[in-house]
């Protein structure tokens, strides 16, 4: 056991060096002055003595930065404006700029945000048909590393990992868009009420930068977003998994696909460092999974590869004792893959195996797809327009 527990902590420090070489920028903009947007509250701190000011200032920009969303120092009322004008001078609240904003017939919403090395990720927001609210996607990476076979994003190399800042950002800019802020009034739209890191890149291959970000969201005294309305997805860095249900207790979602290891090694090439025994087996160790905050499988339905009878018996055998459900997702086409989306009729039989054994299966309904917005389909235009 001792061994196992070694090997693992040695896997950890191997995959979080590995991340340091796709570092992001640094925080300092070209003209001297610092970001203050994903700095953690003891950085936060750190900053304001260090510029002489007494630490309740740092609760104060935190407040105006997370919980009001100002991007302006000029609109803090409660600092005097000779503090306020010494502020601009060192600092800035930044965000990420926009660069392209699409909105489907179905309203699902993407942007291109582009950061100040041009580097650029995409940005889903998919409103809650049902009930007025909705979802953020959120990207973690410039681009992803793990190359999965019907996914748009990795077709694109990985340039870098995000910033913590970056990552907050997105949420934050989506926020503005949707003038998310507390209104003079105190009242408050709630659309952007949930957060899925489901957009370009392994969220837990940049491990240290999400769990920062997601802690400032978290922060009770800023955007104050729940851990339970926070879903981190992962295609199976295993050793991760244990360290962000330990740290975030988030709810977890994995990026399953398929049922057999030929077929994942095919689909998840990273299926053949962490193998599907493994994956279950973390997933099993998996702090926060009870019937209350159940364990997501995604898994794409792909034409005669991985969607028949025998394959829905052997995931429901894979998932057994699981707090789970299983979300189906019909394949979303992109320009050049090579699959077919399932049958309606193999969708329904497949749910139908998978709901009988007791776990619900909704299928997924695309979203987004005019706009490439869909599950699958996110790729930056920095490698579009080179393609």
């Amino acid at each position: 056991m001792s061994v196992t527990l070694d090997l693992t902590a040695a896997e950890r420090e191997r995959i979080l060096a590995k991340a340091a070489h796709f570092s992001p920028p640094p925080h300092i903009l070209p003209d001297g002055r610092r970001d203050l947007v994903g700095l953690s509250r003891e950085e936060l701190l750190a900053e304001v003595e260090a510029f002489g000011e007494k630490p309740f200032r740092a609760k104060q920009l935190w407040h105006w930065i997370y919980h009001q969303g100002v991007r302006e120092f000029s609109a803090m009322s409660n600092i005097a404006k000779p503090l306020q004008e010494k502020l601009a001078e060192r600092f800035v609240i930044g965000r990420p700029d926009v660069a392209t904003d699409q909105l489907s017939k179905d309203e699902t919403r993407k942007f291109l945000f582009r950061f100040r090395d041009h580097e650029a990720v995409e940005t889903v927001y998919i409103p809650d048909r049902q009930e007025d609210r909705g979802a953020v996607c959120l990207s973690s990476q410039v681009g992803c590393t793990l190359s999965c076979r019907f996914c748009h994003t990795g077709t694109q190399r990985l340039a870098r990992n995000l910033s913590a800042a970056e990552i907050v950002g997105q949420f934050m800019a989506a926020r503005d868009a949707y003038g998310e802020w507390p209104s003079p009034k105190g009242e408050t739209p709630r659309l952007l009420s949930t957060i899925v890191l489901m957009g370009m890149g392994e969220p837990l291959y940049n491990y240290e930068n999400v769990a920062k970000a997601m802690k400032i969201i978290m922060d009770g005294e800023g955007i104050a977003l729940s851990r339970r309305r926070i879903t981190l997805s992962t295609s199976g860095v295993v050793p991760m998994m244990d360290r962000a249900g330990d740290e975030l207790g988030v709810n977890l979602a994995v990026s399953l696909h398929a049922v057999t290891d030929e077929l994942r090694d095919e689909l998840v090439p990273l299926n053949r460092k962490y193998p599907i025994k493994e994956l279950i087996a973390a997933c099993r160790r998996y702090p926060s999974a009870s019937n209350a905050r159940r364990i997501t499988f995604e898994y794409i339905m792909l034409k005669g590869l991985n969607d028949s009878e025998a394959d829905a018996r052997e995931l429901v055998r894979l998932i057994a004792g699981l707090p789970a459900k299983v979300n189906l997702i019909p394949f979303n086409p992109w320009p050049g893959s090579n699959y077919e989306p399932s049958t309606p009729e193999a969708l329904r039989k497949f749910a139908a195996i998978v709901m009988q054994a007791g776990y619900a299966s909704p299928i997924r309904t695309p979203r987004g797809q005019d706009i490439l917005a869909a599950c699958g389909q996110l790729k930056s235009a920095v490698e579009q327009a080179a393609g």
